[in-house]
């Protein structure tokens, strides 16, 4: 029997979303994903990091906040109750928290300190993987 930490909550994992995930998956744009599946984080995700490529932070920032408030809302659903590891190694995940790397990133290009701050460490408390994996690890 495995025991882990008995004071910090079960990972949190977001459902499976097979035809948005193939849809992006497959190369359809983003717009299109998102616009076919509102809730799917990871195509808001996607939208911001092009927009960020792109120079557009504005446009990031608004993109990465959607797929952000999106992803919280899925997670609540799922049981997360504010804290607790949501583990990158999950795929589903992976769209929530590239949104909200994108956020951080958005938020500290536009001089928000604290917005980029916040997210930075909301990753890193989510999973360190993640912050590694988005480069904003410390």
């Amino acid at each position: 029997m495995t025991h882990g930490n008995l004071l910090e909550p079960d990972a949190t994992k977001l459902p499976e979303r097979p035809d948005a995930q193939a849809a992006l998956d497959a190369g359809t744009d983003p717009a299109e994903v998102a616009a076919e599946h509102p809730d799917f984080s990871e195509a808001w995700a996607a939208l911001a990091e092009q927009a960020l490529a792109g120079g557009q932070v504005v446009a990031a920032y608004a993109y990465a906040r959607t797929g952000y408030h999106r992803g919280l809302d899925q997670l609540r659903r799922a049981g997360w109750k504010g804290f607790g590891p949501v583990p990158w190694s999950h795929r589903p995940n992976q769209g929530f928290l590239r949104a909200l790397a994108a956020l951080a990133t958005a938020a500290g290009r536009i001089g928000e300190t604290d917005e980029y701050e916040r997210c930075k460490k909301f990753l890193t408390d989510s999973d360190p993987a993640a912050a590694e994996a988005t480069g904003l690890k410390d």
